[in-house]
């Protein structure tokens, strides 16, 4: 069934129609120009990489703090061992803690956004790869939550640091901003966001590695970006 638009959408659309690609600080103006919601729109990026995502050796993951930031706060938990607990609640962790943590999660508690761990920690947080894998949290060295620098990692991730991983279509997608935020600002990060991914070309990629970059808001269309 074809997917049908509202009438915002439908407006913002015929400004841009015959539009086909435009340099990034351009493709983000436009983006900010179109009608506001009731509601400060998160501001993404979507990159169509050239990759097989079914060769784990092609496979893009990890995690990126932007230079300003996404515009959200997001709710963390530490799984660490008893010295490192304070720390991690000082550095913004809404729980943390060890064997009591897992317990909390396994008895059905999942109000968090993200979970850290640290290495010695794993051992633990196993019992939980059915509860947290097939939802994003489970902690991974690939994507940064598995760290001895537990606080560190806290505190970077409650900020809004960036996690992204290739769809099984070869796409990344990943939040810049809102779109209340400054434009140079959403450039800056968007900037930031394709550099990470292009240094993390794999070598066994042929052929084109990024073949489209477009940015959007929630509810808006998507303009296709320069490359």
């Amino acid at each position: 069934m074809a997917k049908k638009f509202g009438k915002r959408y439908r407006a913002d659309f015929e400004t841009i129609k015959q539009i086909e690609t435009l340099p990034l600080p351009e493709a983000i103006n436009t983006v900010l120009n179109f009608k506001k919601a009731k509601f400060d729109q998160s501001i993404d990026i979507c990159m169509h990489l050239g990759v097989d995502p079914k060769h784990a050796d092609q496979m893009i993951r990890g995690s990126l703090s932007l230079p300003h930031g996404i515009g959200k706060t997001k709710r963390v938990i530490a799984f660490c061992g008893p010295d490192k607990v304070e720390d991690a609640k000082a550095a913004g962790a809404i729980e943390a803690g060890a064997e009591e943590l897992v317990k909390k999660i396994e008895d059905g508690w999942m109000d968090f956004d993200v979970a850290v761990a640290s290495p010695d920690m794993m051992r633990v947080v196993s019992r939980l790869g059915k509860a947290l894998g097939p939802r994003g949290l489970m902690p991974s060295p690939k994507s940064g939550t598995v760290t001895p620098k537990v606080a560190d990692a806290v505190k970077e991730y409650a900020a809004g640091k960036v996690e992204f991983r290739n769809d099984d279509g070869g796409n990344i997608h990943a939040i810049i901003g809102k779109q209340s935020f400054d434009a140079q600002k959403l450039v800056e990060n968007a900037e930031a966001f394709i550099a990470q991914i292009t240094r993390m070309k794999p070598s066994a990629t042929k052929g084109h590695y990024i073949h489209s970059i477009t940015v959007a808001g929630t509810m808006t269309p998507g303009i296709r970006v320069e490359l």
